[in-house]
C-alpha cells in the first residue's frame, strides 16, 4: 500500500510539474505575442507612412506626366484629350510651332482724311517645329505607361480620366481630370490603416480617398497633393 501511495504521489507531482512547465511555456509565448503586438503598434504606422509616401510619389509622377501631356494637347489643339489612346497618339505625332513676334509699322491710306497715315501692329513669324514627344519626354518612352496606376493589384489598372468644356460665367473653358483611389494603390495594406487614410485631412497629407490632377468643376490643372511630393521630384 505504501508503494502504491508513493507511486500515486509521484505521478501527481509529475503531473503538476508538467502543468507548471506548460503554463510557463504558454506565458512565454503570450509575452512574445504581446511584445510583438506592442512593437507593431509602434512601428506599424511608421512603416505604413513610409510605404504610402513611396507609392504616392510614383503615382503623382505619372499624374504629372499626364498633366504635361494634356497641357501640350490643349496648346496645340485647343482642348484636352478625352482618353489615353488619343493622348499617346498626340504625343507621338504632334509638333509645337515655334514662333516669334515682332513689332512693325506701315503707311496706309485713310479714306476719311484722304491721306496716308502711320499704322502699327505686330507680325508673328514661324521659325520651325518641335516634336511634342522630344519636348516633354526627350529619350524616354514612359508616356506609354503613364496611364497605369503604380502598385495596383492588377498592373493594367488605369487612371480614370475625363475631359469636358466648362461654362464658367459665360466663359467656356476646356477642363480635364485624371484620378485614382488610395484603395487601389494601398490594396495590400491593413484595412484599419487604409480606412483612416481615406478620411485624413492634413496639410502634409493628401486629403480624402482620391489622388487626382485637374478638375471638371473648376478651371485648374493643379493636383491635390501637398508640396512635399513636388520637392521630392525636384531632388
Amino acid at each position: 500500500k505504501k508503494n502504491c501511495r508513493f507511486a500515486l504521489n509521484h505521478t501527481k507531482f509529475k503531473y503538476i510539474d508538467t502543468m507548471k512547465q506548460a503554463l510557463q511555456i504558454g506565458l512565454y509565448i503570450l509575452s512574445i505575442f504581446f511584445a510583438y503586438m506592442i512593437y507593431k503598434s509602434i512601428t506599424g504606422p511608421i512603416e505604413f507612412k513610409k510605404i504610402k509616401q513611396e507609392r504616392y510619389a510614383q503615382v503623382i509622377s505619372n499624374l504629372k506626366d499626364i498633366r504635361d501631356a494634356q497641357e501640350a494637347h490643349r496648346t496645340v489643339k485647343g482642348v484636352y484629350a478625352a482618353d489615353f489612346n488619343s493622348l499617346v497618339n498626340f504625343i507621338e505625332t504632334a509638333k509645337y510651332t515655334i514662333t516669334t513676334q515682332r513689332d512693325t509699322s506701315w503707311m496706309e491710306y485713310d479714306p476719311n482724311y484722304r491721306i496716308d497715315v502711320m499704322k502699327e501692329g505686330s507680325v508673328i513669324d514661324t521659325l520651325g517645329f518641335v516634336a511634342v514627344k522630344d519636348s516633354l519626354f526627350k529619350n524616354s518612352d514612359r508616356y506609354k505607361k503613364m496611364m497605369y496606376v503604380p502598385f495596383a493589384k492588377d498592373e493594367k489598372t488605369t487612371f480614370e480620366m475625363k475631359a469636358d468644356i466648362l461654362d464658367k460665367n459665360g466663359y467656356k473653358a476646356p477642363v480635364f481630370e485624371a484620378k485614382t483611389t488610395k484603395s487601389i494603390i494601398l490594396w495590400d495594406q491593413p484595412e484599419d490603416y487604409l480606412a483612416k487614410e481615406n478620411t485624413v485631412v492634413n496639410v502634409e497629407d493628401i486629403d480624402g480617398p482620391e489622388i487626382r490632377v485637374g478638375s471638371l468643376s473648376d478651371i485648374s490643372t493643379a493636383g491635390n497633393w501637398p508640396t512635399i511630393y513636388d520637392a521630392k521630384k525636384n531632388k
